[in-house]
């Protein structure tokens, strides 16, 4: 899953003082080891197959979340993190702490290997 990693610095403002990701801000729960949040769009046929691969991987790792976030109806964050296409995912570790962003649709091999800077 190539992409840039989620810094202090970068788009990812969500939480000035920590780098953070807060959950409640989208509605939803992080998992114990990992959150994989996926922006899509209604008719992204790509984001279908998103879905399916991450929900995948969701499930073969303990801990791991997937979440997904209607870009269009959540446009406050699509500009507060940069989102530019869909489907975008965002790997985050157990804080909420931004560590792989990738836009397109991910091998699944490429998750896993991303969610190896997470746990």
């Amino acid at each position: 899953m190539g992409g840039t990693r989620g810094t202090k610095g970068s788009a990812v403002r969500a939480d000035e003082d920590d780098g953070r990701l807060d959950a409640a801000r989208w509605g939803g729960v992080l998992g114990e080891r990992a959150t994989l949040v996926q922006f899509s769009s209604a008719f992204c046929a790509p984001c279908r197959a998103t879905r399916r691969v991450l929900g995948e991987v969701a499930g073969m790792v303990p801990g791991v979340a997937h979440v997904e976030i209607d870009a269009e109806d959540r446009l406050d964050l699509v500009r507060e993190l940069g989102i530019l296409k869909t489907p975008t995912v965002l790997v985050l570790d157990a804080a909420g702490r931004v560590v792989r962003r990738a836009a397109g649709l991910p091998r699944k091999a490429d998750v896993i290997a991303a969610l190896g800077e997470a746990v």
